[in-house]
């Protein structure tokens, strides 16, 4: 065991030995998700940093929790290769383990699948300074991947990740992005048409420009021959490369002006779903995410997301005395509440690991 681990190890033990709570952080870039907490002491994770093996052949690459995500990015890239989910950043050093613990994906999610969808294995240090790893290394060793899709997305209340094993895909051979003069309703009837046909469509997003007026966004990648053929069936306006790229990165680390709004909500619905008629939208992933911006009532806004048959979220709150009141992420229904209050258990009985970060009890 190197001294990192025996230090990260040690920490945790002495946490849990005077009943403390530990805040798990990386480098911050997430730290506004979730309820906010009072902590008495911080985990720092970003030294336990470094690519631990990557093999370009198999579509594997492993790392520590602490590595920064635009350094797996640039070996990646270096190789022709990337992390299809595409996984926000939000201006700060986000890093590996933030990203698997966070789950949050960005543009290309509908296409290429979540975050879940690529995690193969992570090694997690418990409350009892136990060393576990879940899952594999090569994408056909599916031991464990329960605990490891479990692990994706818990916000660090079950463990903390050391390092995590992520698929990794060949970067397109051609992108091209288009965009269309379109309402909202006409955007999601569009959306939802081309998503039931053989097009090589990455990303998709609605939004309104400077003067309000609609616009649909979509991005084309894959094959040069294919997509050639699918912009030119599809028609609209081809954006120069360079402004492309900057508007999809902007949309993915919610430096678009849209995503800078407080509070800011996040409604993950049905894809077919009417528009919501809850105000300024922005939507992506082919209609199955809506962003709501500004004041609105916290029961409207949950209530409007279970009639179209989903759930919301309030991404960014105002203050933290809003995200308590509100509650950040879905009341639970009593049944799943109870396997939530029973893995928590499971993992970490003691209540070491960022306790009350996804819900009050957990």
């Amino acid at each position: 065991m190197d001294v990192l681990l025996s230090d990260l190890r040690a920490r945790v033990l002495l946490a849990n030995a005077a009943g403390k709570g530990l805040y798990i952080r990386g480098g911050g870039s997430k730290s506004f998700y979730g309820l906010p907490v009072e902590h008495e002491a911080v985990l720092d994770m970003s030294p336990y940093a470094g690519v631990v093996d990557y093999q370009p052949s198999e579509l594997v690459v492993t790392a520590r929790a602490g590595t920064p995500l635009t350094q797996i990015e640039a070996m990646l890239a270096s190789q022709g290769q990337m992390l299809a989910f595409e996984p926000p950043h939000f201006g700060g050093c986000a890093t590996l383990g933030g990203c698997v613990a966070a789950a949050l994906a960005g543009p290309r999610r509908a296409s290429a699948g979540s975050v879940r969808d690529f995690v193969l294995g992570v090694r997690l240090l418990d409350a009892q300074g136990r060393v576990l790893r879940f899952g594999g290394e090569v994408m056909k060793n599916v031991a464990g991947y329960d605990v490891t899709r479990l692990v994706t997305g818990s916000l660090g209340t079950l463990g903390v990740i050391l390092e995590a094993s992520l698929k990794v895909l060949p970067r397109p051979a051609a992108e091209t992005t288009l965009r269309f003069a379109m309402d909202e309703e006409g955007a999601l009837r569009q959306m939802n048409a081309w998503g039931g046909q053989a097009l090589p469509i990455s990303a998709s997003a609605w939004d309104t420009d400077a003067d309000g007026k609609g616009r649909l966004t979509v991005r084309l990648s894959g094959a040069g021959v294919a997509v050639a053929a699918a912009a030119k069936r599809l028609g609209g306006e081809p954006l120069p490369d360079a402004v492309a790229t900057a508007w999809w990165r902007a949309l993915r680390d919610h430096t678009h002006p849209f995503l800078t709004r407080r509070p800011l909500w996040r409604l993950s619905v049905p894809s077919i779903a009417p528009a919501l008629g809850l105000g300024s939208t922005l939507i992506e992933w082919g209609g199955a995410q809506r962003w709501l911006g500004g004041p609105l009532a916290v029961d409207a806004v949950r209530k409007a997301a279970v009639r179209a048959g989903g759930h919301a979220t309030l991404f960014r709150a105002s203050s933290t005395e809003e995200a308590r009141a509100s509650g950040v992420f879905h009341p639970l229904p009593p049944a799943v509440a109870t396997i939530h209050r029973r893995l928590k258990n499971e993992f970490d009985p003691d209540g070491v690991f960022n306790p009350g970060r996804m819900y009050p009890d957990l």
